[in-house]
């Protein structure tokens, strides 16, 4: 089966590519539908996220709390940028602004992630748990094909962390 955070950063892989299909494309068209895929991939994967990686990280990590609570802030980042630039016309500045606050945001998050709570995590995790919860994603994403059924929203991240301490 495969390990969670292979998964994860398969994810990464593909939000990097698709940020990089943005700067090419060459019309409205394009954008909007580079855009709107990725953004409801970003925002799936943060539900998915918030939902059986961070859990655990939180009361197993070494800095679990801290990297848990950074991440749900950078999450919250994420989707609030994807929310904003669905406020204006596709192209616009606006628009783009929001984009790229969310791939600013994105970038950076990737970053702490994968030098930090990723090997957190791996340090702590057996390779069963890894496995475990990579089954569980794959299943995450099949019951939320096209986001059915997740609201994408703000969660206050020091909350998040008690409730799953």
């Amino acid at each position: 089966m495969d390990d969670i955070t292979a998964l994860i950063l398969d994810d990464h892989a593909a939000f990097r590519r698709g940020f990089a299909r943005l700067d090419d494309a060459r019309d409205d068209a394009e954008l909007l539908a580079i855009w709107d895929a990725l953004a409801l991939h970003l925002d799936i994967h943060a539900e998915a996220e918030e939902t059986i990686l961070y859990p655990h990280l939180v009361r197993h990590g070494d800095d679990g709390e801290d990297e848990t609570s950074d991440a749900i802030g950078d999450h919250n980042k994420i989707r609030d940028a994807i929310a904003e630039s669905k406020l204006h016309p596709v192209g616009s500045d606006e628009w783009c602004a929001a984009v790229w606050t969310a791939r600013r945001e994105n970038s950076e998050h990737l970053a702490e992630e994968e030098d930090e709570a990723l090997p957190d995590f791996r340090r702590h995790a057996s390779a069963e748990l890894r496995a475990e919860l990579g089954s569980r994603w794959l299943k995450f994403y099949g019951e939320h094909k096209n986001g059915r059924n997740l609201r994408f929203q703000d969660k206050d991240p020091e909350k998040y962390v008690e409730e799953h301490r």
